[in-house]
Formats: structure tokens, C-alpha cells, sequence
């Protein structure tokens, strides 16, 4: 994708898909590699930063012999997502009005 992955745009793609459910690290990154490209590398500073901000907590589960570390949203972490629901529908609105300006200069 041509366009820019901003550290919000990236928090609000974690946050609405632990809105949808709990998560593992490694569930949670290829969940969020299928709508940007994104490391692992990435997510994971991306994960602590949020949990250190009171927006996640996280908790284990064994899972054949093994602890996984779970993410889930705090209160605080649901208030963010809905923030930035709301960010995104005005920005996208913003950026749909100008994009359909310019298509007037092709016909």
C-alpha cells in the first residue's frame, strides 16, 4: 500500500480487533497482517505501549504444555477504540469528499 501507517492508525487496527475478542501475540499479529503489512517486530512494542498505558491488560493460558499470553481491553482501552472509531469515520469522510472533488477533473 502506497500510503503511510501512522502509530494511530496502527493502535486503532490492535484495538479494534481485540474489541472483537481476546487474543495471543502471534493470533493478534497475523489478524492485523491481514489488513496492513506489519512485523512482528513492530507489534509487539506496539502491544507493551498500549498495555503500559492502561489500554490492555493481559493474562496467561496453558495451551499444550505451554503459558500464552493473552491481550485484552481495559475500560480505558474500549473508550480509546471508540475515539478512535470515531476519528477515523470523520477523517475518512474528509478524505472522500476531496477524492471525489479531484474524479470531477477526469471526466
Amino acid at each position: 500500500m502506497v500510503f503511510q501507517l501512522g502509530a494511530s492508525l496502527l493502535d486503532a487496527c490492535v484495538l479494534a480487533i481485540l474489541h472483537q475478542s481476546d487474543a495471543y501475540g502471534y493470533k493478534l499479529t497475523q489478524e492485523v497482517k491481514k489488513i496492513i503489512d506489519v512485523s512482528e517486530s513492530t507489534l509487539y512494542p506496539v502491544l507493551r505501549r498500549l498495555t503500559r498505558d492502561g489500554c490492555l491488560e493481559t493474562y496467561d493460558e496453558e495451551h499444550m504444555g505451554r503459558n500464552r499470553r493473552y491481550y485484552r481491553l481495559t475500560d480505558k482501552g474500549k473508550n480509546q477504540y471508540l475515539f478512535y472509531v470515531s476519528e477515523w469515520c470523520e477523517f475518512r469522510d474528509r478524505i472522500n469528499t476531496i477524492l471525489a472533488e479531484g474524479e470531477e477533473f477526469h471526466e
